[in-house]
């Protein structure tokens, strides 16, 4: 972990890897008038919205949505099965299973055709009092259990043991989407009438704790995780039906899930402050976290070890090096799908479109993990069998 002094607020970061575009956004978050104690920066770090992905921002009496962004509550979750890989063929790999979860799970864009049971939303909410996820209540009935595009995934992996694992990477859908777009464009209006301190060029309009502004994206923030573990759930409900039509007596254990995309009202150096973790997952001591890599790479279940300097919090993948204009430009198709063949991976790579999700568009995962051995303690490394993408 590297402390540097920017704009006389301390950075603490987990990786001498940052890029320019990346280090302007850092050097933002530093003017912050209502930024708490230091500001916490993953090794998984890359240039975002406002706010690099990777980033942590504990803030005193504000709120920033591009601080958490417009896939509102996106996450991992994992499953661990009690079948060996090596007893799966390759004939039901591919044409059971892999074509069962497409057939199941609409992808990128696609939503379902018909509405899936209101069951399947999250409940304990005052809907009534929301702007967007009001409106959205029909459409969220279509997105739920749908994987969305991107970096958005898929996996089957296998641990140490050949054990098969499943691992599913996906957000709030376009609900989040709206609710982000919504309260960024709200804060930036409010942040102007008021006078702000804080530059419109940074692009993190905020909205003031104690406002109706605030609770009101609280409440639609707070509805986005919600919906987004429920979306993250019903596609891994699908995926156990599909399994076990393949493989006769499979076992599935208890769903690890977490959020890497939110706000919250935590207590840290003797404070209640609002932490924002933009592309960063929480590791609490004990709390038990996903940190993937990119198509082909290995992935990490880990432990928090609890570290305050991090705010509790760890890197959520392995972060980019391209940006996905630079990635589809300047990365070798065949030697991506070469490199994925020769592993023996089932892949998502058909075209040059494809190089924006492979793995040399991302930072190389071990070194990632290396760098925050301080923050988390790896349980399990996982290798992918198969992967779709969305």
């Amino acid at each position: 972990m590297i402390t540097k002094m920017i704009n006389n607020r301390p950075v603490k970061i987990w990786t001498d890897n940052v890029e320019e575009s990346a280090m302007r956004q850092i050097e933002n978050l530093t003017t912050l008038p209502f930024l708490f104690h230091h500001l916490a920066i993953m090794p998984d770090v890359h240039t975002g919205m406002g706010m690099p992905i990777g980033g942590v921002l504990a803030c005193e009496g504000a709120v920033i949505p591009n601080a958490v962004g417009v896939d509102i509550g996106c996450g991992m979750c994992a499953v661990k099965t009690n079948w060996k890989v090596s007893e799966i063929s390759a004939e039901v790999l591919r044409k059971k299973i892999m074509r069962g979860i497409r057939k199941r799970i609409p992808l990128g864009r696609e939503h379902h055709k018909t509405a899936q049971d209101i069951a399947y939303l999250p409940v304990g909410h005052d809907i009534d009092s929301m702007e967007i996820v009001k409106r959205r209540q029909i459409a969220i009935t279509k997105e739920v259990g749908t994987l969305g595009g991107g970096n958005h995934f898929i996996e089957l992996q296998k641990d140490e043991e050949d054990t098969l694992w499943i691992m599913i990477h996906s957000g709030s859908r376009n609900l989040g989407k709206q609710v982000g777009d919504y309260y960024n464009k709200l804060a930036a209006a409010l942040n102007k009438k008021w006078h702000s301190a804080v530059s419109p060029d940074i692009r993190l309009p905020f909205l003031a704790q104690g406002t109706k502004e605030f609770e009101m994206y609280w409440k639609e923030m707070n509805f986005c995780i919600d919906f987004a573990l429920c979306n993250r759930r019903l596609m891994m409900e699908r995926i156990e039906e599909v399994l076990s039509d393949s493989l006769p007596g499979i076992e599935f254990e208890p769903m690890i899930n977490i959020a890497h995309n939110y706000a919250a009202v935590e207590h840290h150096f003797g404070s209640d402050v609002i932490v924002h973790r933009k592309g960063a997952t929480l590791a609490r001591e004990g709390v038990v976290g996903i940190i993937p890599g990119s198509q082909g790479t290995a992935s990490y279940i880990v432990e928090g070890l609890g570290n305050p300097e991090s705010f509790y919090s760890c890197s959520h993948g392995a972060g980019r090096v391209l940006s996905r204009t630079a990635a589809i430009r300047d990365l070798d198709l065949r030697e991506e799908i070469e490199r994925l063949e020769a592993k023996g991976i089932v892949h998502a790579i058909r075209s040059q479109n494809d190089m924006q999700e492979a793995s040399g568009a991302y930072k190389d995962i071990e070194e990632v993990i290396a760098n925050e051995t301080d923050l988390v303690r790896v349980k399990t490394r996982l290798l992918p069998v198969a992967v779709i993408k969305g």
